[in-house]
């Protein structure tokens, strides 16, 4: 017989890629959460998990079961949690990652907000434009921009960051401004070096409803926005960076956006937790504060 004690060790595990972690999640023997997930296994007549000495990973079918019984079991959490969430005050240490330039400007005056609120709560953030997974980095929630490859992880998306090209003003005056992509290639470049993966990110745009890429050559290559702003601001070529680097720089026209009609689509933003079940106030609080945000638009 199947029963909610099994498909939540079997959640934990899945998450976790870890019936030890997943054992202290659930605050269980390791034994008992694989004889848990042993019976699963038995009543379904299904494989869930591929297991070797060093690794857990999900089976097809164990993928297929842990996204429906994921979001089971968040709804089971949320109920439980709407009981009691308005008597318990956030306290404690909020462990947060973000990139360096979104999390700066735009998640830090967050968390000011909610250490203002909450006179219990501390915050600890680690900036970083690294891709960190919040169990591994003992962190308690992770703001990730782009797509999402951590399965095993409950996300949230709350904003959209939009991408830009731009130039300083005397470098247009120098070069002339840009009527096409195409006359991108012939124009000095400054790439992104993504520091995860070591590779240049290749420009993006739209054109008649198509998905453009562009691998220019380039002499300039920076792994911080900033950085890539501040050259920018220096003349030394063209750019495609996030917009809220720029917002200020092309309001005061020390910037100036080009082929605004060829913008891509925006990226994506989510806070990403290795769990919504026994999520403690603190973490919820913050989940809460970025959906009030409305930044969606």
């Amino acid at each position: 017989m199947k029963n909610l004690k099994q498909f939540m060790s079997f959640a934990a595990v899945a998450r976790n890629n870890s019936f030890a972690a997943a054992a202290r999640e659930l605050a269980l023997a390791p034994s008992s959460v694989a004889k848990s997930v042993a019976r699963l296994e038995s009543d379904l007549g299904v494989r869930l998990f591929h297991r070797t000495t060093r690794a857990v990973r999900l089976t097809a079918e164990g993928d297929a079961l842990f996204a429906k019984c994921a979001r089971v079991l968040e709804e089971i959490d949320s109920l439980e949690l709407s009981t009691t969430r308005s008597a318990e005050a956030p306290s404690g240490t909020l462990r947060v990652g973000a990139p360096i330039g979104y999390g700066t400007r735009k998640i830090v005056p967050v968390l000011n907000r909610l250490l203002a609120a909450h006179p219990a709560l501390k915050v600890d953030m680690r900036l970083t434009d690294e891709r960190v997974h919040p169990v591994s980095e003992g962190l308690d929630a992770v703001i990730r921009i782009g797509s999402l490859d951590d399965s095993g992880l409950v996300a949230r998306r709350f904003d959209h960051q939009h991408l830009v090209l731009c130039a300083s003003p005397d470098y247009i005056k120098v070069h002339g401004a840009l009527n096409a992509v195409e006359e991108v290639e012939g124009r000095s470049v400054i790439l992104f070096r993504m520091p995860t993966s070591g590779r240049e990110r290749p420009l993006e745009f739209v054109k008649g409803g198509e998905k453009i890429q562009l691998r220019p050559p380039s002499r300039f290559a920076l792994s911080h926005g900033d950085a890539m702003v501040e050259a920018v601001l220096q003349g030394a070529g063209i750019a495609q960076v996030p917009e809220h680097m720029v917002t200020h720089h092309i309001r005061e026209g020390t910037l100036v956006e080009l082929l605004c009609e060829c913008r891509p689509a925006p990226l994506p933003v989510s806070v990403l937790t290795p769990s919504a079940r026994m999520m403690p106030p603190r973490v919820r609080s913050f989940i809460d504060a970025l959906l009030d945000e409305k930044m969606l638009d």
